[in-house]
């Protein structure tokens, strides 16, 4: 680490709070970001003093300060990842004739951010803006089956992290690190009515310029309307592959 830059030190810093669901104590951030602890507290005293980490002394621990919030906020209001995914996904529904979606995670849950609706299909619960169980959705399976085993485990610690919808899905986190496997070696995720009795998805991963899982694109369809889900899922990876190498500059 000695000859990592600060700012890369920072960003990851950043990073490793925002995946995580409470304030942690400097010890544990120290080991999972690769700093010794003396430099871990130096560098989180400084981003202190700049706001973007918050000291909570009662407990010991730090957490993401307002600066981190603002920077979030400003990703939010000039959207960068819808900006590059409209055109692609319009492109997917042309081909396939279905509709498809961009969604992030956010929790537990993923949160759909852009929508691209075949002519003449109905309309999906999976709208902008709409939150839903990442368990259960394809676009959440896709992108929970690229991070971390300890960052799933930190999400879903035991069976009461579980939603329920219409009786399918994992309802454990053994069932979740299956099924995760399952995604990971086919290349993409699916859903079959767990979302939506009599709709099916299929979704792929985009990820940015460090691997990291940033969004899923996914397809919905009629279940009974694809005769070959292996066709979706090849022009699903296909877009996403593309949008991850737009993210990374290629």
């Amino acid at each position: 680490m000695g000859q990592v830059p600060a700012a890369t030190r920072a960003l990851r810093v950043l990073r490793y709070l925002a995946t995580q669901p409470e304030a942690v104590t400097l010890d544990r951030l120290a080991a999972e970001v690769g700093l010794p602890r003396s430099t871990a507290y130096h560098l989180v005293a400084a981003m202190v003093e700049e706001g973007f980490v918050v000291h909570l002394p009662e407990e010991h621990r730090y957490g993401l300060g307002v600066a981190a919030f603002e920077v979030g906020s400003g990703y939010t209001r000039q959207e960068p990842l819808q900006r590059i995914a409209r055109r692609p996904l319009a492109l997917l529904v042309d081909e396939l004739g279905q509709s498809a979606h961009l969604a992030v995670l956010h929790g537990r849950d993923v949160l759909y951010v852009l929508e691209e609706r075949a002519p003449g299909r109905p309309p999906l619960v999976t709208d902008v803006g709409v939150r839903l169980p990442a368990s259960l959705t394809a676009s959440g399976r896709a992108i929970l089956s690229a991070l971390p085993p300890a960052q799933v485990r930190a999400l879903y610690p035991d069976r009461a992290a579980f939603v329920d919808r219409h009786g399918g899905g994992p309802a454990s986190p053994t069932a979740l690190r299956a099924l995760l496997s399952d995604t990971r070696q086919r290349g993409y995720a699916t859903e079959d009515g767990e979302v939506t009795p009599g709709f099916a998805s299929v979704a792929a991963v985009v990820s940015d310029h460090t691997g990291h899982p940033v969004a899923g694109v996914a397809v919905t369809y009629p279940a009974d309307a694809v005769a070959d889900p292996a066709v979706v899922a090849t022009a699903t990876r296909r877009t996403a592959r593309a949008l991850t190498s737009r993210l990374r500059g290629r």
